[in-house]
């Protein structure tokens, strides 16, 4: 038997299994890498993150993923030197962050890698008669494992999508196996590049539990902050503080179709980018508009449809408790316009479930690594082909 099959077979059998969650969003903040301890699987599963870190991409990164980030017409050259490039640099990542935390990689049983999303193609967005749903992120598991030692687990999306699903989001799973309380109506709400929340039902009717993308989160306010104000993101919300939101814009924007689609829906940068912007102005007659005041719609822009997902999910005679995570959690405005419109609900972040919320989303991967090799079909949908049943992942081998 090949010695690295042994060793996954070992790995499967233990009781608990250290496992490194990965994740780079659309907002190219850098690397979140979760160093979790996993007991059991299924619904038994416990998880622990004694070692979190994010280590920032360079502007080199930055500017080489995006040149070929959410585009129709890219150098296709590039996309290709670009997917063994990257693993090879999140390799580094880990490697480095292991050395820092003093711990070795061959302790370490797995690795858990979304991958670095450059185009996500859900039918709704593309609507080519011929074609399903599509999703494609680079960083060759391949290269992870070998340049790291470590069995590597990625492309979690596409068992999705050849199940039936959109690809996203995969949140549903570990936030249901994790996160699921009885007597509580949970709402795992995450805050990225795109917004998406998963509802966990207080009866723990998993029929009741799904995951959908809300629309935009920072991705329209990060672009717009690197464009004019040359940041990386509107920190603390400064910007959009000093200006007033524009109610014909914000309505403007809003007048969408994506918005009238059934939940589970996923969208992601494809739509609501700067041209989705610049047509909502230029319709609204607003090319005068100050950069403040367009922060300031943003903002609002994000909080509204955030609030609206939510209301379609809730019973106003019942109580909710929203447990945020991601970039936007962060901004002290869009939550206070969340908060403000939801007295239903209590608001933590997952802190208070002992997940630090920038670190929830490398979780969960961790997560569908571990049910990948340990696991089964995670009980949840029925089979739908919202929510398919299916175990997730490509295992690469060091060797």
């Amino acid at each position: 038997m090949n010695q690295y099959i042994a060793r996954l077979a070992n790995i499967a059998a233990k009781p608990t299994r250290t496992i490194i969650g990965l994740m780079s969003g659309t907002s190219l903040d850098g690397l979140d890498i979760a160093l979790c301890e996993i007991d059991g699987c299924g619904v038994h599963t416990k998880v622990k993150v004694p070692y979190f870190t994010t280590i920032p991409f360079d502007q080199h990164f930055k500017d080489l993923v995006r040149a070929v980030f959410s585009k129709k017409t890219v150098d296709l050259e590039l996309l290709c030197v670009l997917n063994p490039w990257i693993a090879v640099q999140h390799a580094n990542m880990i490697l480095a962050a292991l050395k820092e935390w003093g711990i070795n990689a061959a302790d370490v049983d797995l690795i858990a890698s979304h991958g670095q999303t450059i185009y996500h193609a859900p039918k709704i967005l593309h609507q080519k008669k011929i074609f399903g749903n599509a999703t494609l992120q680079i960083g060759d598991g391949d290269h992870l494992a070998v340049n790291t030692g470590i069995i590597t687990i990625s492309d979690f999306r596409q068992k999705h999508i050849a199940a039936g699903g959109e690809g996203a989001p995969l949140a549903v799973y570990g936030d249901y196996l994790v996160f699921s309380k009885l007597g509580e109506n949970r709402i795992m709400l995450n805050i990225g590049g795109i917004a998406n929340f998963t509802f966990l039902a207080e009866d723990l009717d998993v029929s009741k539990v799904f995951s959908t993308d809300t629309g935009p989160g920072n991705t329209l306010m990060d672009a717009y902050a690197q464009l004019h104000f040359n940041i990386p993101f509107d920190k603390d919300a400064t910007i959009a503080k000093q200006g007033v939101c524009n109610n014909l814009l914000l309505k403007t924007l809003m007048q969408n179709d994506f918005f009238d689609q059934p939940f589970p829906k996923t969208t992601g940068p494809e739509l609501f980018n700067l041209n989705y912007l610049n047509n909502a102005i230029t319709n609204a007659q607003l090319m005068g508009i100050s950069h403040y005041d367009v922060m300031a719609t943003l903002n609002s822009f994000t909080a509204n449809t955030i609030v609206a997902a939510l209301k379609q999910t809730m019973n106003i005679e019942k109580e909710y408790v929203v447990y945020s995570s991601g970039g936007g959690m962060h901004n002290p405005l869009l939550m206070d316009q969340i908060q403000a419109q939801l007295l239903n609900c209590k608001f933590f972040t997952t802190n208070a479930l002992n997940i630090h919320p920038d670190a929830k989303e490398a979780v969960l991967f961790a997560l569908l690594a571990n049910e990948c090799v340990a696991g089964g079909n995670i009980p949840i949908g029925g089979g739908a082909a919202d929510i398919p049943m299916v175990v997730m992942g490509k295992i690469s081998l060091p060797g």
